[in-house]
């Protein structure tokens, strides 16, 4: 489906999940818009690899859980993109060393709640000010919010909140035509998963899912890339579970 003439900013976007989806939506047409918080040169080289294919994006570096970083980068963007049609909300933290109940700090919740949470609600603010009607907003929950493991209630409840933008979202932006919906990914093979879940319990997750295996980025971009698509118009206010038939 054509994407031709579109803008989209993907936050999160130099590895992983959010590479995938950047690269989908270059392969689509749009215009897209790569932020990073730290990773520079996977960045850069996400736009060359997007050039080289005959797409066009450009970087822009902020960390979003910084609200006066949020505001310079719309600053920054407005130099080259004055207007958007597509926000995807990827970047977000996985729940390092699963701490407890017991065991959570004020510092863990701080962190997890100002990426996952503050931030998708202030770029969403912003994008949504320059987004042209009948624009998509996507943004990236987990299927964490969903089930009972111990050392997850951080990170799943800043994930469950975000499935409540969305349902709210959707009814305020519907008179502009823009959609909103959350894509819940079941696990997904990512150096996220790998750097914050002991290998051999990610491993024993993969082989419990019904179709036999860990997603792959490409799995979630391709639903992503559905719903920024003409053909996701009359979807909104939903959360979209991707998870392989896992329970």
């Amino acid at each position: 489906m054509s994407l031709k003439g579109k803008t989209a900013l993907v936050t999160g976007a130099g590895r992983g999940i959010g590479r995938q989806i950047a690269v989908r939506l270059a392969a689509d047409g749009a215009q897209v818009i790569v932020n990073y918080a730290r990773s520079a040169e996977a960045a850069q080289a996400l736009v060359a690899d997007i050039e080289a294919a005959g797409g066009s994006a450009f970087a822009v570096q902020a960390d979003v859980s910084d609200p006066g970083q949020i505001a310079a980068m719309f600053d920054a963007i407005k130099l080259r993109a004055p207007t958007l049609d597509i926000l995807v909300n990827n970047a977000g933290r996985g729940s390092s060393g699963l701490p407890t109940l017991a065991t959570s700090t004020i510092d863990d919740f701080d962190a997890m709640f100002g990426l996952n949470t503050r931030g998708v609600f202030f770029v969403s603010q912003g994008a949504s000010a320059m987004m042209n009607d009948g624009g998509r907003i996507v943004t990236l929950g987990s299927t964490a919010s969903m089930v009972r493991m111990s050392g997850l209630s951080i990170y799943a409840a800043s994930k469950a909140a975000v499935e409540a933008f969305t349902r709210v979202w959707s009814i305020e932006l519907a008179p502009r035509g823009i959609t909103v919906n959350t894509v819940l990914p079941g696990i997904v093979d990512t150096d996220l998963i790998r750097d914050n879940m002991p290998p051999a319990l990610a491993e024993q997750i993969g082989k419990n899912v019904p179709l036999g295996r860990m997603g792959q980025p490409a799995d979630i971009a391709d639903v992503v890339g559905f719903l920024c698509g003409a053909d996701g118009r009359w979807i909104t206010g939903q959360n979209i579970v991707v998870n392989g038939g896992a329970g």
